[in-house]
């Protein structure tokens, strides 16, 4: 959820006029590091092959 609402967030954002650089630098991190985390968590859900 945190990933799709920083998602809006930076879509609205980018659509506003003047954007602060630097804040969304930040988020764009922030939502990569998070797509990072959920897709190791998915690994670790998933077996490496089949049982």
């Amino acid at each position: 959820m945190e990933h799709s609402d920083l998602d809006a967030l930076i879509d609205r954002a980018d659509a506003d006029a003047p954007t602060d650089e630097l804040m969304m630098r930040r988020l764009k991190k922030r939502r990569l590091a998070l797509r990072d985390e959920i897709a190791r968590l998915q690994h670790a859900l998933q077996p490496d092959e089949p049982a």
